[in-house]
């Protein structure tokens, strides 16, 4: 998942307090000395989509693991549960999957949630005219990939409802970690019915229609999403919040004073200068994050279509002076791409541990021969480069420090450009760009969610890498189940990614959520999933 989008301007900070407050006095309770009775989340920028098949960001997949659940779910400890499906049979050979949904399970609007749907969501993702950026987390399927690039039909996928309530999936290699697949939002269902007869049915709350423990009430653009008990919910005997309200703002001195002000009770956009008082008052909390902040190098746009430019960029970064000056939360400097808490082939190792760092700091001298190797002596003849982020103070300030390292270090001019994040996801997909600010966050338990980004063709591959050899490795490591084969293959192929210096890894994110100490019940995953099923206020 695209990691921490973050930020907006102050007008829309300013219509977000107004509106809460607004809100407030409508809200049965609001003036008691105890306060309200429901949660109130900032979650950061306004999502890019609601269709759980298209998004990629975690402001997105927040709000998504709400109002939808797919056939797992992951628990605190991100072993996969059932959800929707109450149980599922496996074949000796790890090939296929029989699920079988629990009876009587709705959509918000009461109609019965069917396998059928499964089917149809997840075809549709991998339809070649759909354009999912995601559709590769369905390759698995048989026949998957080969549908998506139109060499196949939809029926040779291998994924059918055998009846209302049972779905056979087939796939094409034993995947150990399918089953965490299931509970991402890339797999969730969407009602068949209401998606064919309105294709902008996820943009507003009349048409969208979920299967999760919450339902969508009210959307105010880039101010507010507001949802509800979802009665029809299959479990909703669990869920104890009335309401919640996710807030859309990415100031991070907005949502601060929004928390300070008792008008927001958690949020994960409190400014680094804040945390030492937040966390003496009780208030902060920093838990460990799959995860990695990086640079993304458009490898087909001059002159970062030079590896030796792209290796000098990427050594003359303090990451360290990064962490303990801007982000301060206690952050792990990345020297490579795939960052700790992964397990490698040996019982109890760790992936990043037995991979090691892929590169160090280097010395001034190094750093400009590669850039007059590359045709540049002290960084003359290279025209300016433009970094962009989407915006948002922290990522400014990296950007900034970032910028004057380049200048001091290897005499390299660098622009900045700050874009929303909406236009910025837009245009570093696209590749319109040179570099980029950009985090991902792990969407399952294994190194493979940080590698087959960069595959060729990857729809989350903005930085446009075509390298065969390292497709052939990733096919490899997702071909077979033997481990060792496995991790060998994905640590070479990270070692092609690091020597190509496709992109310059910064810092292992860390989680730093502020949040009241009465905010009870909720539980999150390493891999970004915040769940308030059963979410209370003390």
């Amino acid at each position: 998942l695209e990691g921490l989008p973050l930020s907006r301007k102050h007008a829309t900070a300013l219509a977000v307090i107004l509106f809460l407050l607004v809100a407030s006095v409508a809200v049965s309770g609001c003036g008691s000395k105890s306060g309200p009775k429901y949660l109130r989340v900032s979650v950061g920028a306004e999502p890019e989509t609601l269709d759980p098949r298209k998004s990629t960001g975690i402001p997105e997949s927040t709000v998504q693991a709400q109002l939808f659940e797919g056939l797992t779910t992951l628990d605190a400890t991100n072993k996969p549960l059932p959800a929707m499906a109450e149980r599922w049979e496996i074949s000796p050979d790890g090939l296929r999957y029989k699920f079988f949904l629990r009876p009587g399970v709705k959509w918000s609007n009461g109609d019965p949630v069917t396998a059928y749907d499964f089917e149809y969501s997840w075809k549709t993702t991998l339809s070649p005219e759909f354009g999912a950026k995601y559709s590769y987390q369905l390759f698995y399927l048989k026949n998957g990939e080969a549908y998506n690039k139109g060499l196949t039909t939809a029926d040779q996928v291998g994924v059918k409802a055998l009846d209302d309530r049972s779905l056979e999936v087939v796939l094409e290699k034993p995947t150990a970690y399918f089953l965490s697949l299931t509970s991402f939002h890339t797999l969730y269902p969407v009602p068949r019915r209401i998606v064919e007869a309105n294709p902008k049915w996820a943009a507003e709350p009349k048409t969208l229609i979920g299967n999760g423990p919450f339902k969508i009430a009210n959307w105010v653009h880039n101010s507010m999403i507001e949802l509800i008990k979802n009665d029809q919910y299959w479990d909703a005997a669990k869920v104890k919040l009335p309401k919640l309200d996710f807030i859309l703002t990415e100031s991070s001195s907005t949502e601060i004073a929004m928390f300070d002000n008792n008008q927001i009770d958690m949020g994960e956009n409190a400014p680094p200068a804040e945390y030492p008082r937040l966390k003496k008052e009780g208030r902060l909390q920093i838990s460990p994050y799959l995860g990695t902040y990086f640079f993304a190098f458009n490898v087909e746009k001059a002159p970062l279509d030079n590896p030796k430019v792209r290796q000098a960029l990427s050594l003359a970064i303090d990451r360290q002076a990064i962490i303990t000056n801007v982000v301060k939360g206690e952050q792990r400097v990345a020297l490579a791409w795939v960052p700790p808490g992964l397990a490698d082939a040996t019982p109890g190792s760790d992936f990043r541990s037995i991979g090691g760092d892929y590169f160090k700091d280097a010395t001034i001298k190094k750093k400009k021969k590669l850039l007059t190797e590359a045709g540049y002596p002290d960084g003359k003849g290279l025209p300016t480069i433009e970094l962009i982020y989407n915006t948002h103070d922290v990522h400014k300030a990296i950007a900034e420090a970032v910028q004057e390292m380049w200048r001091k270090n290897l005499g390299v001019n660098v622009r900045l450009a700050n874009q929303e994040w909406k236009v910025f996801i837009n245009t570093r997909s696209k590749g319109a760009y040179q570099i980029a600010r950009h985090g991902w966050i792990g969407d399952y338990a294994d190194p493979m969610t940080f590698l087959d980004m960069f595959e060729t063709g990857s729809g989350n591959n903005d930085s446009q890498y075509k390298n065969p050899r390292y497709d052939t490795l990733i096919r490899l490591a997702k071909s077979t189940g033997n481990q060792e084969i496995r991790m060998k293959a994905m640590h070479e192929a990270e070692r092609l990614l690091m020597e190509d210096a496709v992109i310059a890894p910064l810092y292992f994110y860390t989680r730093v959520t502020m949040v009241k100490p009465n905010v009870k019940g909720y539980h999150r995953s390493v891999l970004g999933h915040v769940y308030f099923k059963e979410a209370y206020l003390e």
